[in-house]
C-alpha cells in the first residue's frame, strides 16, 4: 500500500515518475489567485459532456492546493473538482500554518457558504452535472463533508470521509428522511488514534438505527491517506455514476 503523508500528501513515487506527475498535473488546474479555492480540469476536457464534480475539503494544516496532489491520484479524466479553503486559520509554534474545518456553529455556516460558492464557480467555468456532485474530505475536512451533505442531502450525490469522524452537535441528522437516500463512504485506518475502532463501531450502530446508506472500508494504517484509499474513492463514485445493470436472473 502506497502511503501519502497526512499533511503534505506527496505521492510515494520515484524521482522520474514524480517529475512526470508534476508536469501533467500542472496542466489540469486553473489559477485562482483571487479566490480561496483550487479548480481541477479533467484531462482531455470535453465541453459538451457533463462531468461529475468532486468537492474536496482538505485536511488540517493544509489549504485548497491539496486538491492538486489529490485529484491526479484519484482520476485525471473522470471528474471535474474544486477545493475550497478551510474556515479556521492555524498557526503552529514551528511557524507552519494552514487551515482546518472547525465544527463550531458559525464555522459550519461559513463552510457551507464556501462549498456552495465553490460549486457555483466551478459550474460557471466547467460543464458540471448538477445531480452528480460529491463531497469528500480528509480528517476534519471529511467530517465537514459528511456534515454539509447530511444538511443538504438533495444537493449531493454522495459524501466521503477519510479518517474524519461522524459529525456531532448541531443536529447533523435533522433531515433524516432525505439523508437516508444519500450514499456515504466511511474510510478509516484501523489504527487511527483520532477515530478509534470502538468509536467507529458505535457510529455503525447509529447508522443502522437511523437507516443511513453507509459503506465502511477500513485499512491497515493510522490517520493516513493512501493511494489505495483514493483509488477506492474513484471506484465507489463511478459505481454511483454508472451503476452496473441488474441481470434478468437476479432477484429484485
Amino acid at each position: 500500500m502506497n502511503r501519502l503523508d497526512p499533511l503534505t500528501l506527496e505521492p510515494t513515487l520515484s524521482a522520474a515518475k514524480k517529475e512526470t506527475y508534476e508536469v501533467s498535473a500542472s496542466q489540469l488546474f486553473i489559477d485562482q489567485r483571487d479566490e480561496p479555492y483550487s479548480l481541477f480540469v479533467p484531462q482531455h476536457y470535453e465541453p459538451n459532456y457533463k462531468y461529475p464534480l468532486v468537492v474536496w475539503l482538505h485536511g488540517p494544516s493544509d489549504n485548497e492546493l491539496q486538491l492538486k496532489r489529490i485529484m491526479p491520484l484519484v482520476s485525471t479524466r473522470n471528474y471535474a473538482a474544486v477545493g475550497p479553503r478551510g474556515t479556521l486559520a492555524e498557526d503552529h509554534d514551528n511557524g507552519s500554518g494552514g487551515y482546518a474545518w472547525s465544527q463550531s456553529e458559525d464555522h459550519v455556516y461559513l463552510a457551507e457558504q464556501r462549498v456552495f460558492a465553490a460549486i457555483e464557480s466551478a459550474s460557471r467555468r466547467l460543464n458540471v452535472e448538477p445531480d452528480r456532485i460529491f463531497l469528500a474530505g480528509f480528517e476534519s475536512g471529511g467530517t465537514m463533508a459528511v456534515r454539509i451533505a447530511l444538511s443538504h442531502p438533495r444537493r449531493f450525490a454522495g459524501a466521503i470521509t477519510f479518517g474524519g469522524e461522524f459529525p456531532r452537535g448541531h443536529a447533523p441528522l435533522r433531515h433524516l428522511r432525505d439523508a437516508r437516500r444519500l450514499p456515504l463512504l466511511l474510510a478509516n485506518g484501523l489504527e487511527n488514534p483520532n477515530y478509534p475502532e470502538s468509536q467507529v463501531c458505535n457510529d455503525l450502530r447509529l447508522f443502522y438505527v437511523a437507516g443511513l446508506s453507509v459503506t465502511l472500508r477500513q485499512y491497515p494504517c493510522a490517520n493516513d491517506l493512501t493511494t489505495v484509499m483514493l483509488s477506492d474513492m474513484d471506484r465507489w463514485i463511478m459505481n454511483i455514476v454508472c451503476p452496473e445493470p441488474v441481470s434478468d436472473d437476479q432477484g429484485i
